[in-house]
């Protein structure tokens, strides 16, 4: 009692010590220092709160108890992890009491997951909600390039991962490599993971810095805790927002991680997603050669059927020279027989003509049957022009008519007789040789309607409008030339 209370020689008022509120706060806080000293405690992380002064202060709690808990702003980079309710942990510090609120605390400098199974329930409740949001939908991933221009990886400087995956894209299609090293493990190795893909999202790609058209997330193999930065919340969202796709290689074959569902295609090793990378190149030379050939040789057989096809049309062809040669005979006899046809044709039309005319009344028959006509229709119009005045007169004396209407009545016969009479001259020959037309017939009246005729005939008789002209053919010089002697 003397070591933790140096002053209990005080008594007052009996037996019973006196001490004042510091020194039971400071002998409480030596007595827990120096009974517990350096301990690790295992509970769940509840109450987590980052104050603006950088400190942490949470709780850690189980089935029986909860314990305040503290860390200090400059051993927050030094945890190993980054704290989160709901968390289960083992954690390693001291305890230490607070005097002013009479409480007592853990200050922790150290974070470790609380066993593998803390872990996977960890992992496994991130996986429900991420699933839930849709970033592991195969919907939304998209499909690698066949032949990429340039490959980004993301992983250590250091160790063999990046050397197998240079070594393998250049054993099967050399290619550049853009390499972002970042931390895989341990502190802020999540956020630096995280960052390295934004920024190979970010680039815009120009001659100097080239855009990747894949990206190659990996890191070797390695315990539970060591590949918890690719079960990181920053990091798969990352991946999920890339517009870069990603080929995840973390771990060895049997190691999964979250990234592996997120990412757009997973690869068991780094070396087996530089293969998935970038194809070989000698097996495509040789699928290219394989191919020319084949088109070559189709190419060829294509060419043989045609030349096939045009010998037996060629074949099936006429003889253009002898088609041409009795086309050009043809024509040759149809021109003949034209010319033969033609100059039958033209006397036939004459004969039928010469037929016609022949069979037509002579000119001045028609004239004397129209005179005849003419005159008995003067006579008549005549005599009813007598006997209408005689009827006028007898009606007019015995009815007593106006004589105004009698001359009416006399004027529109004259009128209508003026045209019958008119329309009978148009239709005379004589109207016809007014014009200046001379009707030609020999000496028995009948017409000459051609040259021959009128040369035959040893004397013809022209008929114009004013009278008749005899005449007679010049001699024979002169018949050629279808002149008469007047």
């Amino acid at each position: 009692m003397d070591e933790q209370f140096p002053d209990s020689g005080r008594v007052m008022g009996g037996n019973t010590p006196e001490f004042s509120v510091a020194e039971i706060s400071g002998a409480i806080r030596r007595t827990l220092e120096g009974t517990f000293g350096r301990i690790r405690v295992r509970g769940e992380i509840t109450e987590f709160k980052r104050y603006p002064s950088g400190h942490l202060y949470f709780s850690l709690k189980d089935e029986g108890g909860k314990l305040s808990s503290v860390v200090w702003r400059g051993t927050v980079s030094r945890l190993g992890l980054k704290p989160e309710n709901g968390v289960e942990v083992i954690a390693t510090g001291k305890i230490s009491a607070y005097g002013e609120r009479s409480s007592y605390q853990m200050v922790i400098d150290r974070l470790e997951y609380a066993g593998e199974g803390a872990l996977l329930a960890r992992i496994e409740r991130l996986r429900l909600r991420l699933a839930e949001e849709g970033l592991f939908d195969s919907a939304r991933k998209r499909p690698l390039p066949f032949l990429p221009r340039v490959i980004g990886v993301v992983t250590s400087a250091q160790g063999a991962v990046l050397h197998d995956i240079r070594t393998t894209i250049a054993r099967r299609f050399p290619h550049p490599v853009l390499v972002w090293p970042v931390p895989v493990q341990g502190d802020g190795a999540a956020e630096r993971i995280a960052q390295a893909i934004a920024g190979f999202d970010r680039i815009e790609g120009s001659p100097v810095l080239p855009r990747p058209d894949v990206l190659i997330v990996a890191r070797g193999g390695g315990s539970l805790e060591d590949l918890m930065a690719f079960n990181d919340e920053g990091v798969l969202r990352a991946v999920a927002a890339c517009r870069i796709p990603v080929i995840s290689a973390v771990g060895h074959e049997t190691d999964t991680t979250l990234v592996d569902f997120v990412s757009d295609c997973r690869a068991p090793t780094p070396t087996a997603a530089a293969e998935m990378a970038v194809p070989v190149r000698a097996e495509l030379e040789a699928a290219l050669a394989q191919r020319d050939a084949r088109l070559r040789g189709g190419l060829g057989r294509c060419l043989q059927l045609a030349r096939a096809r045009l010998d037996r049309a060629a074949a099936g062809l006429p003889d253009l020279p002898g088609v041409v040669e009795n086309a050009r005979r043809r024509l040759d006899d149809l021109g003949y027989r034209l010319d033969l046809a033609l100059p039958a044709r033209v006397q036939a039309m004459r004969g039928r003509l010469q037929n016609a005319s022949d069979r037509l009344p002579a000119p001045h028959m028609l004239l004397a049957l129209r005179r005849a006509d003419l005159a008995r229709v003067g006579t008549a119009s005549q005599q009813a022009m007598g006997a209408l005045l005689r009827r006028g007169e007898a009606i007019l004396a015995g009815l007593r008519v106006p004589p105004a209407v009698l001359v009416s009545q006399l004027r529109a016969s004259t009128s209508r007789l003026a045209g019958t009479g008119g329309r009978l001259d148009a239709l005379s020959p004589r109207a016809v040789l007014e014009r200046g037309y001379v009707l030609v017939t020999d000496s028995a009246g009948r017409p000459l309607a051609h040259a021959a005729q009128a040369r035959g005939a040893p004397e013809v008789v022209m008929t114009f409008a004013d009278g008749k002209v005899a005449a007679r053919p010049l001699g024979e010089a002169s018949r050629t030339q279808g002149l008469l002697d007047l």
